[in-house]
């Protein structure tokens, strides 16, 4: 746990030492104002922003868009895998699909989309499930993969049904596996809807940096981008940390 608290904090010194880089770089004149601000003229822009409630509605929606798209993607994920696992003839011939799937970006597929439901939600959601589920996918394959097959004989002794089983003793087993596959989701679920609204949306987060980047505002720019950059550092800090108490919980306690 010490070690844990230690990398933490040289974390956070790398990261402090960084920001103390670019604002002396930037106040200096060593870095052009027209092409990046300084971070306290980032987070006061952000500040006032936040302080107006002018964001108020575009954050609702994209940070529900992102909730809903990671939802989706992590329990119809889930369900997939389980579904594949079982059918190893289907597995086989998708093994390669999986493979390759992240090869070819999914926002080809955007304008035929835009084109079929026109500018609603619908297009930004399958952009974005489409994005996160096969690593929802994988990660439920690989967990599944790696169960021990000794539970299936201590179900067998226990007498145990196959929902039972699966409870009790698989989902455990594979639970590392599947927590990687959840935080992977919510990453590539942040990074299509975030990417969807830049690209054609008529409101959110998104457009709005599209917007503040098309009127040269980098005030406006830079703070949305650092709110973002906030946002998802906290979930994956949380993500992180729920990770680490679920691995010393494992270990009983001497992670």
């Amino acid at each position: 746990m010490a070690i844990m608290t230690r990398i933490g904090l040289i974390r956070l010194v790398v990261i402090a030492a960084l920001i103390g880089a670019l604002e002396l770089a930037c106040r200096t004149g060593l870095i052009d104002h027209r092409i990046i601000i300084a971070p306290s003229e980032m987070a006061s822009a952000l500040w006032t922003l936040l302080a107006s409630g002018s964001l108020d509605a575009d954050i609702a929606r994209t940070l529900g868009l992102i909730g809903l798209v990671t939802a989706l993607s992590i329990v119809l994920g889930f369900a997939a895998g389980i579904a594949i696992h079982a059918l190893p003839r289907l597995r086989e011939a998708l093994d390669p699909f999986f493979a390759t799937y992240y090869a070819v970006p999914v926002f080809i597929f955007y304008p035929v989309l835009i084109a079929i439901f026109g500018l609603s939600l619908m297009p930004i959601v399958l952009i974005g499930v489409a994005t996160a589920i096969v690593a929802m996918i994988i990660a439920t394959l690989n967990g599944l993969d790696r169960v021990p097959r000794v539970l299936d004989k201590v179900a067998r002794v226990h007498r145990l049904g196959r929902i039972a089983t699966a409870l009790q003793l698989q989902l455990p087993a594979a639970a590392p596996y599947l927590f990687t596959g959840i935080k992977l989701a919510v990453s590539y679920g942040f990074i299509a809807v975030i990417a969807a609204e830049f690209i054609l949306s008529p409101a959110g987060l998104g457009r709005d940096i599209a917007d503040a980047y098309a009127d040269f505002n980098n005030r406006r720019m830079y703070a949305l981008i650092l709110f973002l950059l906030i946002v998802a550092t906290l979930i994956n800090a949380v993500l992180h940390g729920l990770d680490m108490r679920f691995a010393a919980r494992r270990s009983g306690g001497r992670a």
